[in-house]
C-alpha cells in the first residue's frame, strides 16, 4: 500500500491550507511525537514515511518507519501496546506530526519496559559531559 500525498504548495497553502501535504525530509521521513491522550505525557518520538502515515490515517492505529530496522512498524503488533490515535496534528510547515494516543496492553511505549521513552533528565551547567538522571513521572 502506497499513498501519494500532494506536494507542499506555497508557504500560505502549507501554513494556512486545509490539505495535509507533509514535508518529508530527504530521507523520506517526518518526525512524529506520540503523547498520552489522557494526561498529555510525552511517550515517544518516532518517524513516519508516506506508507506508515497512510496506514495510520486508514486504520486509526499508529504505524511508523523503523530507522534501525529499515522496515514498517505497527506499534504494539508484538508487545500489545497498540496506539489508537485519538487526534493527529501537524505543525505549521507540515514537517512534524503530533499524535494523541490511547495505548493498549500495559500502557507502555518504550522498548526498555518503561511507559515513556523520555525517562531521563539532562542536567544543565555541567559542560559537554552532561549527566543523565531519572526523570519524575
Amino acid at each position: 500500500m502506497t499513498k501519494e500525498f500532494a506536494a507542499p504548495g506555497t508557504r500560505a497553502e502549507v501554513e494556512e491550507g486545509a490539505v495535509l501535504t507533509p514535508r518529508f525530509g530527504a530521507d523520506g521521513l517526518v518526525a512524529c511525537i506520540a503523547v498520552d491522550a489522557h494526561d498529555g505525557a510525552v511517550l515517544m518520538l518516532a518517524h513516519m514515511n508516506a506508507e506508515s502515515l497512510a496506514r495510520t490515517l486508514e486504520t486509526g492505529e499508529a504505524w511508523y518507519w523503523s530507522r534501525s530496522r529499515s522496515e514498517l512498524w505497527h506499534k504494539g503488533a508484538t508487545s500489545g501496546q497498540v496506539q489508537r490515535v485519538v487526534e493527529m496534528r501537524v505543525d505549521c510547515d507540515q514537517d512534524a506530526l503530533l499524535i494523541r494516543v490511547d495505548v493498549g496492553g500495559d500502557g507502555g511505549c518504550c522498548h526498555t519496559g518503561r511507559r515513556s521513552c523520555f525517562y531521563r533528565s539532562v542536567t544543565f551547567g555541567t559542560g559537554s559531559a552532561a549527566a543523565l538522571v531519572p526523570a519524575g513521572p
